[in-house]
């Protein structure tokens, strides 16, 4: 499945503020290219436990009927089942999420290169609706809004490192400095794009991790954007596999 075809995915991002040759956003940009994932691919595998060759007639089984296995799989952690489908999602996003994001080892990567192309000047800067102020300690604090001063502040000091930042790497370029050496000046906020693939089950592991969620039978607390990151995956994956996706959500969120 593609969606937006036709469309540069800069083009189809929000919250965008350009400042001559630089460009800061506030959002992700999270899109399903490629899919081969049903609520029938988790009923196929899960039968030739007991039928052998014969499962091969449950290929295209009508979920609907067959809701009530799911729900077993998901509820008694039988997992291997929901691995026999597969995702691709072109994500572009800042690369201090893409820090947290590759620690989930449970999907495949192939990620824009600094060594070979210019990196382009895109930069994140949060928004005012994200809670800046960290209140108590680790492992038992929450964020709160900032104050204006304190927004004031976050936007006027990251853009202007941001725009620091991206002349020197100019300026190392056109001094002739190799690419993989200019780009070490750059900040975490910088944007990066990768194709990332995964199944059910892994995205399952990812959500329950990387989502804060009402009914979570172990709550999670992640960091805001790559949150968001996580909520465009279910959006996509919901539809994909109404049936598994309810699953999930009836039993606490728990990757089985």
């Amino acid at each position: 499945m593609v969606s937006g075809l036709g469309i540069s995915p800069l083009a189809r991002l929000a919250s965008v503020t350009n400042e001559g040759e630089i460009t800061f956003r506030s959002d992700v940009h999270v899109e399903l290219v490629r899919a081969s994932a049903s609520d029938a691919d988790v009923i196929f595998a899960a039968r030739v436990s007991t039928a052998g060759e014969q499962s091969l007639d449950d290929v295209h089984a009508d979920a609907d009927r067959s809701a009530g296995l799911i729900n077993y799989l998901m509820r008694d952690r039988h997992g291997s089942p929901f691995e026999h489908n597969s995702m691709t999602f072109f994500v572009r996003a800042p690369i201090f999420v893409w820090r947290e994001h590759m620690r989930h080892r449970i999907a495949s990567y192939n990620e824009e290169s600094g060594r070979y192309r210019q990196l382009e000047p895109l930069f994140y800067v949060p928004d005012r609706d994200r809670p800046v102020v960290q209140v108590g300690k680790t492992g038992a604090y929450e964020f709160l809004p900032g104050s204006e001063e304190q927004y004031e502040l976050i936007e006027s000091d990251m853009r202007e490192s941001c725009r620091s930042a991206y002349a020197s790497y100019l300026r190392m370029l056109d001094a002739g400095i190799a690419r993989e050496v200019a780009r070490m000046v750059l900040p975490v906020s910088i944007y990066s794009s990768a194709y990332v693939t995964l199944n059910a089950r892994s995205l399952m592991n990812f959500l329950s991790l990387r989502m804060k969620a009402e009914g979570s039978h172990f709550p999670s607390y992640p960091q805001r954007e790559i949150e968001m990151v996580a909520e465009r995956y279910e959006e996509e994956w919901s539809r994909l596999m109404p049936i598994t996706h309810a699953a999930f959500i009836k039993n606490g969120r728990v990757a089985p």
